[in-house]
């Protein structure tokens, strides 16, 4: 029999190299997309080594779409803009790539490979701000930021081509996930690994206010497991469920956490940004009963062991 055929957009991003690795493992035939293969050159060139096939191509050019959906039995899309202070900041960017991007997706799928399954991985900013914790799929969202509604707004253009058109997708709602795979560069998105970054450099780690927001981190290896078992389930179809731990860590206790195992770095505590207090969500746990009841996925990792594995990592990265 052939090799399932599973396209991951974004897929030499921080999660995308993750699930990437988890695939070609199981014995996939992977297509890997990204916008700009020089710049990941070295991943590029390791997974093509692996078998993998890595296609340069945008988000929102339809065409390339059109070729890289084509054929393919899983569509996981990674893509897009990440941050929620950036989309305040360049809200035309993030509206381009997460909604335009995403309408491309959806057309190419449509008009060529209408059987394929998609899984988008969305974001716990979309709840924005809520009082009753852990947030649950069904409660209220009431986003902060227009990443989050940008976001919803894809969810919405997803139940509409599954009406109209039979599209069988499954959502993924992410809370905060870490792990390695993350540049040192990136710092407009994920946290845990600017932080590790920072103290394995001996460097403080800035922390808005008192830190006391807690938040709930997810291992990389468990959102790869989630969206995997999302793709081949048959009951997540039209189905959103929350990817997280399920317990929430105060950001400063996670810091110090890092600093304990990296041996090095130092809290600093900073004034909060007039933005990013403007769109801070306050404390966010995520319930996870649902993907647990239904699909029987939890997470494996907890929050030290995850980031030991990561700082170990991080540190051989460093030091090569």
């Amino acid at each position: 029999m052939s090799a399932r055929r599973s396209l991951v957009i974004g897929g030499l991003g921080f999660i995308g190299v993750n699930l990437a690795d988890r695939l070609l493992t199981a014995g996939d035939d992977v297509t890997l997309v990204t916008p700009n293969r020089a710049r990941h050159e070295a991943r590029a060139a390791a997974f093509a080594d692996r078998g993998a096939h890595i296609v340069e191509g945008d988000l929102r050019d339809r065409d390339a779409m059109a070729r890289a959906v084509a054929g393919q039995h899983l569509v996981f899309n990674l893509a897009g803009e990440s941050g929620a202070v950036r989309s305040m900041e360049d809200p035309w960017t993030d509206l381009d790539v997460n909604c335009m991007g995403n309408l491309s997706l959806l057309e190419a799928l449509r008009t060529v490979n209408p059987s394929a399954r998609l899984v988008f991985v969305g974001s716990r900013l979309q709840y924005g701000k809520q009082a009753e914790q852990p947030v649950g799929e069904d409660q209220e969202p009431d986003p902060l930021c227009l990443h989050a509604i940008h976001k919803l707004t894809v969810e919405r253009y997803l139940k509409l081509y599954a009406a109209l058109y039979g599209l069988q997708y499954t959502i993924a709602r992410v809370t905060n996930p870490y792990g390695p795979g993350q540049p040192e560069s990136r710092t407009a998105y994920g946290v845990v690994n600017r932080l590790i970054h920072l103290a394995l450099a001996d460097r403080p780690l800035p922390i808005y206010g008192d830190g006391a927001q807690r938040r709930d981190y997810v291992f990389v290896d468990d959102v790869v497991s989630a969206l995997v078992r999302l793709a081949e389930s048959p009951a997540s179809l039209s189905r959103a469920y929350n990817v997280g731990s399920g317990t929430g860590t105060r950001l400063v206790d996670m810091a110090r956490i890092i600093i304990e195992i990296a041996g090095g770095g130092r809290i600093e505590s900073v004034p909060w940004p007039e933005l990013a207090a403007q769109i801070e969500t306050g404390d966010f746990v995520a319930d996870i009963t649902r993907i647990q009841r239904e699909l029987g996925w939890q997470p494996s990792v907890d929050l030290r062991d995850g980031l030991e594995r990561t700082v170990a990592l991080s540190r051989g990265q460093v030091q090569a």
